[in-house]
């Protein structure tokens, strides 16, 4: 039986410095959301509803206190609503309404919670994320550089996602439109032309597909190696087309990821109403949840680790950690709930999947062979304008600005 390890080195190729960076090939890129307060978020909607109608009930300095004030938001602080949102715009001290809808996101790597899409309660929000969230938009989520830890340089989510390291670096969040409704790749000007003329007919999707099958870590960011002929290049774009696939849980092909051969993590021991541990027996490809049992689960599946940190670990410990007495923190579920036995079994399903085909991701991460970024310089790709860096105009859409009033963005 094992518990908690240290994280395994990841086997990385040395950097090829002529390989493209993908920020120079996907420019415009946000830096991670930061919501300033852990009670915002939850894995669940009931608790968020829970912790909204303990805050709005508090008044006065019991309200201020509960809500964890920080030098970006207070009690008092009047701000803009988030694009698409219908939350109040009115200073928090004042609030008396009905909780928020809560909207899913990426809090973490392969972990889908909830948020409260108040822009009052979220210290750095991102609108301009919010702007262009919606299908079929898709966030790339370039990790911060860990030398030496295991896990894929590249995530991909359909939900915003927060965009923070589990390991504490920073990293980019790279939508694959610039505009909502699919409108206007996020691609440097010229590249998709450069692109077809070498490899064929190619979607932004296809181009994403690529480097996720692709993308490398390295000390000056995330590099997507380009392949040197179409051949490689539809092959890379399969396999990430899948990988991709699997990442947003089967969004692209409608289809749930499933283990092949008909394999399936099934609960063969209840868990328990408050489950204290996590352990893996590679054995008996057993997971043990406090004293619940899960299998099978593929060795692929624990080992399976992000900025060198173990998923699988990390969605448990935020769902067990211990909350400070009396805090928003502290109400959530009295007992572990069903749906995150669910989400468990899927997760473990999605993290097989991925580790299973790590492999297969070499041959197209490899160095050499392709266009590197000189041939991109000659080709006038690169360098990247800086128009191409900043989001792109809304001025025909109005939102709501503090205190009520709309403006144009």
């Amino acid at each position: 039986m094992r518990g908690v390890t240290e994280a395994l080195p990841q086997q990385v190729l040395p950097p090829d410095d002529d390989a493209p960076l993908l920020d120079e090939l996907m420019p415009w890129s946000v830096a991670p959301l930061r919501f300033g307060r852990a009670w915002v978020v939850a894995p669940d909607t009931r608790t968020l509803r829970g912790r909204w109608d303990r805050l709005v009930a508090a008044e006065g300095e019991e309200r201020e206190a509960l809500f964890r004030p920080s030098r970006a938001r207070t009690t008092g602080t009047a701000v803009a609503a988030l694009p698409g949102q219908r939350t109040g715009t009115g200073r928090f001290a004042r609030e008396s309404g009905p909780c928020p809808e809560p909207v899913r996101v990426l809090s973490g790597p392969f972990d889908e919670q909830w948020l409260l899409p108040d822009h009052r309660l979220l210290d750095t929000a991102r609108p301009e994320l919010w702007r262009v969230a919606g299908e079929p938009q898709l966030f790339a989520v370039e990790q911060g550089y860990v030398p030496g830890a295991a896990g894929p340089a590249l995530l991909v989510s359909g939900a915003l996602p927060e965009g923070r390291s589990p390991a504490g670096r920073p990293g980019r969040i790279r939508p694959l439109f610039r505009r909502p409704g699919g409108a206007e790749p996020n691609l440097a000007p010229g590249l998709p032309g450069f692109l077809r003329e070498r490899y064929g007919a190619v979607e932004p999707v296809d181009w994403l597909a690529w480097a996720v099958a692709a993308a490398v870590p390295s000390p000056a960011g995330c590099r997507v190696p380009l392949p040197a002929d179409a051949g490689a290049w539809a092959a890379g774009v399969a396999l990430g087309r899948e990988l991709l696939d699997v990442q947003v849980r089967g969004a692209l092909s409608g289809a749930r990821p499933r283990l092949p051969g008909g394999r399936r993590p099934y609960v063969r021991a209840a868990l328990p109403p408050r489950p204290e541990s996590l352990a893996y027996d590679s054995g008996g490809e057993v997971l043990s949840v406090g004293e619940g049992r899960i299998a099978p689960v593929p060795e692929a599946a624990w080992e399976y680790r992000v900025g060198g940190v173990r998923v699988l670990e990390q969605w448990f410990a935020r769902r067990t950690a211990p909350a400070e007495a009396g805090s928003l923190e502290a109400i959530g579920p009295a007992a572990w709930p069903q749906e995150w036995t669910s989400e468990l079994l899927d997760l473990i399903t999605v993290l097989a999947l991925l580790g299973a085909r790590e492999a297969e991701r070499a041959p197209f991460a490899a160095r050499g062979g392709g266009p590197g970024r000189a041939a991109l310089r000659a080709a006038g790709v690169l360098p990247v304008p800086d128009r191409a860096r900043r989001p792109a105009s809304v001025l025909d859409h109005q939102e709501e600005g503090p205190g009520g009033q709309f403006m144009l963005v």
